[in-house]
């Protein structure tokens, strides 16, 4: 008598199709290898912390402790010396922005958008020509044309200051001849200013006027938060033949309570090339030249 096998248990019976085999899955990439930054410097640590919290508006120790492949009790280091110096607010857990208003040191302001302010800095310095005399506002980005001008080949330029820091930089350069107005010191800023300042400008003339500035809205103008520090931009931009300006993008479009000037008054603009397409359409029919660099 003919038996029929029995099929293996779990086979699939006769005249039934096989399941088709299923699709591998994919692996989910890490979310922070991307952005994980290993072996930074203390320096540059810190600086990438500050950007991001400005970027983002808050971050966390164990998220940073994972992005830079360091220990939290060295994040919180970080945040510590960070809140100290004032470029953030420390909470539990991690850190929030300083509020858009609140004006950032000038030791941390020196830490952000550093490469921009590089590149804008060597576009500026470039412009300069043998025996000209310049003004040199305060601010980071002049202070990296002041460090430049160090070792630039120039053998005789004026270099008329408010700005401390920019002075201690050219002190001891030969080709540098140092003209300080005087006035109020303002700490947060590291520059003079005050109606002793304003009177000393005035029989003074310049070629260029490299100005920095905390806000650039194409309707309003340029900005800083300081009205004494704008009354005396002011006067530079009258006793100047040419006012250019420069900022990295991330002053585009912010506003501070003291104007400057119209940006119509401006000659030029030096900026980065992350700066926003419209604003920069904007200034240029507007009659400034924007230079991206």
């Amino acid at each position: 008598m003919f038996t029929p096998e029995t099929a293996p248990m779990g086979a699939p019976e006769m005249g039934t199709p096989s399941p088709a085999p299923a699709a591998p899955v994919a692996a989910t990439p890490p979310t922070d290898a991307a952005a994980a930054e290993h072996g930074l410097l203390l320096d540059e640590r810190r600086r990438r912390i500050c950007e991001l919290v400005r970027a983002h508006g808050r971050v966390t120790v164990e998220e940073l402790a994972r992005r830079f492949a360091t220990s939290t009790v060295t994040v919180r280091q970080d945040l510590g010396a960070l809140e100290l110096s004032g470029a953030l607010v420390r909470t539990r857990g991690g850190a929030l922005a300083r509020r858009e208003e609140d004006e950032l040191p000038i030791v941390i302001k020196q830490t952000l958008h550093h490469a921009q302010k590089m590149r804008i800095a060597a576009a500026a310095v470039a412009m300069i020509g043998e025996g000209e005399t310049i003004i040199l506002d305060s601010g980071t980005t002049t202070a990296e044309i002041a460090r430049l001008l160090r070792t630039s080949k120039l053998h005789s330029i004026n270099v008329i200051t408010n700005a401390l820091n920019v002075a201690m930089l050219l002190s001891d350069v030969p080709a540098v001849r140092l003209i300080m107005p005087g006035g109020i010191l303002r700490r947060e800023s590291n520059s003079l200013s005050g109606y002793g300042a304003e009177l000393a400008l005035e029989k003074l003339q310049a070629d260029r006027c490299f100005l920095g500035v905390d806000g650039l809205d194409p309707e309003v103008g340029i900005m800083t938060p300081h009205l004494p520090e704008a009354q005396l931009n002011a006067r530079m931009i009258a006793i100047s033949r040419q006012i250019i300006a420069v900022t990295d993008s991330s002053k585009f479009m912010r506003r501070n309570v003291s104007v400057i000037a119209r940006v119509e008054q401006l000659h030029m603009l030096i900026t980065d090339t992350a700066a926003r397409p419209d604003t920069v359409a904007e200034l240029r029919q507007r009659g400034v030249d924007v230079r991206l660099v």
